[in-house]
């Protein structure tokens, strides 16, 4: 017989809710060995993350990775510490709460907590939560623009295990992408706007996605033609000629062929073909993390200056940017449309409390049969 988690005791006369659960990647707890070592043994051990056979990826992941790795990660991760912690969770933090706000201010008066797919909160204690804040309708809403099965695949199926051991299963819906949403296009224009209108325009821009590896496009994942996307409409709006931005793929792993151009080799040879300045933007992270505050604002810049370029900048991600909360405002209220977002009123609550009184329903049991 399958075990299911215990449900949430039910709380008479409170009204059905909506919920919206933004999910990011993770990061370590803190900037340390021991907790590195755990957030990569989740993340590394994830089959869609690594697409090896498990006996053959296993005894590699910990006898090799995990014993080697986390030291060295854990100094890059204190390199970009903040006394708010770490900047990922930081920032899809205030992301949510910005969002609820967003949604209120619209007449949405919808349940909205925040996620990690690895690390804390994970999926699962925060779907658990808004269960128990009486959520039977949940959007799941992936902060990765662009669709792979890497990452928003990956988050499904962990909303798909809370699932499976889950007797009384609320209504879903998932964000697979919106890699082309007006909005978010928009907000990452004004962006690079503000910051050209303070130090003027480069040389080249460079536009720098996470990569996968390249048999993931040839299997089928999307991802490469929603970046390349992604990347030709920013360029549109910003009125940028082919010859004046770049789009590129960072963060390689292991020896395997990845996504090309490789965002450090492009930058390195700009800076030996005499480009003085390039601007850097990475439109695939929706808030600054260690890919984009250490490789590409540290290693990649240092890269480029000894390579020979004279002025790196690095733009920074969406984080709380207003115009950003509100294309994902938009997409949230797309998605949630045709379900019943509005406030309870004080009638309705009354109604829900008359009849569980009326029906003399016990503690914990339903009152709907009575």
């Amino acid at each position: 017989m399958p075990s299911f988690h215990p449900e949430p005791p039910f709380t008479h006369g409170q009204a059905d809710r909506t919920a919206v659960l933004l999910c990011n990647l993770g990061t370590p707890d803190e900037p340390t060995a021991p907790a590195v070592r755990r957030y990569l043994a989740q993340f590394l051990g994830d089959h869609r993350v690594v697409e090896i056979p498990k006996l053959l990826w296993m005894p590699i992941l910990h006898g090799i990775i995990l014993r080697t790795r986390p030291a060295k990660s854990a100094a890059k991760y204190a390199s970009i510490w903040t006394p708010e912690g770490s900047p990922l969770a930081h920032w899809t933090a205030k992301q949510a709460t910005l969002l609820r706000g967003w949604l209120g201010e619209a007449g949405h008066a919808v349940l909205v907590r925040h996620a990690m797919r690895y690390g804390n909160p994970s999926i699962a204690s925060q779907l658990d939560a808004l269960k128990a804040d009486g959520a039977t309708r949940i959007l799941i809403l992936p902060l990765y623009p662009q669709y792979s099965a890497t990452t928003t695949a990956s988050v499904f199926d962990a909303v798909y295990t809370w699932a499976a051991a889950t007797r009384n299963v609320p209504e879903l819906r998932f964000v697979n992408h919106y890699h082309d949403a007006p909005g978010y296009i928009d907000a990452l224009a004004r962006t690079i706007e503000t910051h050209w209108k303070h130090h003027g325009q480069p040389d080249q821009l460079v536009m720098s996605f996470h990569g996968v590896p390249e048999r993931t496009l040839h299997l089928g994942d999307p991802y490469h033609c929603e970046a390349r996307k992604t990347g030709r409409l920013l360029a549109e709006r910003l009125g940028l000629r082919e010859e004046r931005y770049r789009i590129t793929f960072q963060s390689r792993f292991g020896k395997a062929k990845w996504l090309e151009p490789y965002t450090q080799p492009t930058i390195e040879a700009l800076g030996k073909a005499g480009t003085r300045r390039v601007d850097v933007v990475c439109p695939g992270f929706t808030s600054d993390c260690l890919e984009t505050l250490e490789e590409i604002n540290m290693e990649v810049r240092e890269a480029f200056l000894h390579a020979g370029g004279k002025e790196f900048h690095y733009i920074p991600c969406l984080n709380d940017n207003h115009h950003w909360i509100t294309a994902l405002s938009r997409v949230a209220q797309q998605h949630l449309a045709g379900w019943p977002t509005e406030a309870p009123t004080a009638a309705a609550l009354a109604d829900a409390r008359s009849h569980a009184l009326a029906g003399g329903a016990p503690k914990g049991v339903c009152p709907v049969a009575h």
